[in-house]
């Protein structure tokens, strides 16, 4: 399932992230790489708040539907 779909105070792993090579070495770069824990703090209309290996970062739903979580 897709990050994106997830709500507040759901914590899933990452398992994939897809998209374009830039796209891809951003999301790792941020922490989203497979194995990482990740944890859903906030969400509104525009985005979500996520806390990924200790650090929160919001991202947008479309950057965040390319995060395949288990």
């Amino acid at each position: 399932m897709a990050l994106a779909m997830m709500g507040v105070g759901e914590k899933r792993m990452v398992i994939k992230v897809r998209g374009k090579d830039e796209v891809i070495r951003h999301l790792m770069d941020l922490g989203f790489a497979p194995g990482a824990e990740v944890l859903v703090v906030g969400e509104n209309v525009a985005g979500m708040i996520l806390m990924v290996k200790g650090v929160r970062v919001a991202l947008d739903r479309g950057l965040a539907s390319k995060i395949m979580v288990a």
